[in-house]
């Protein structure tokens, strides 16, 4: 882990245990007075943007995982914790996937990925961020449901009426996802 990922976990941490001084679930005597909301916010704030640009900015600490495949054998399911994983499809047929990120980032690539239907991906991120990579020729369309997160689709609409569609559904807490063409 660099420092800038270790700094964003420290404000993470800091915040968290405001948040639990101030709602009774622990004792430790900090003054309130100094803020009640505002300043856990911003230290989750400025934790979580150091953890993702950390992660996203920072390829070393990808690791490169075999693509994973889920119960029926063909959905792949992926979760991080805690750090940064990568899963990259060289040629490989997509057929969907379930991605998860705990306090962690998450890489998909699927420029290379062959894909024949539509398919659809389900994110779940808490205090995490997720990048997906997908080829020029397939659309995207994004349902998501964010608190204190969102969702970046910068991908472009394809005109071809024969592309395929990726159909994305995210649950964000304190979470981000970006979907690209690249």
């Amino acid at each position: 882990m660099n420092r800038r990922t270790i700094i964003g976990i420290i404000f993470i941490v800091a915040a968290l245990l405001r948040l639990a001084d101030m709602w009774g679930i622990v004792q430790l005597n900090w003054d309130h007075s100094w803020t009640e909301y505002f300043g856990p916010v911003l230290l989750l704030y400025v934790g979580i943007e150091m953890l993702i640009y950390s992660l996203s900015h920072n390829p070393s600490q990808w690791l490169q995982r075999p693509l994973p495949k889920g119960e029926d054998g063909k959905r792949m399911c992926c979760s991080v914790r805690f750090g940064a994983d990568e899963y990259v499809y060289h040629g490989e047929p997509f057929r969907g996937a379930r991605l998860d990120a705990l306090c962690g980032g998450l890489r998909l690539d699927m420029r290379q990925a062959l894909i024949s239907e539509d398919e659809e991906i389900d994110i779940h991120t808490f205090l995490g961020g997720v990048e997906i990579l997908v080829p020029a020729n397939v659309n995207v369309i994004v349902n998501s449901h964010d608190f204190l997160g969102g969702v970046s689709d910068e991908t472009v609409k394809s005109p071809d009426s024969a592309s395929r569609t990726i159909h994305i559904t995210a649950s964000n807490f304190l979470g981000g996802v970006n979907i690209k063409h690249q």
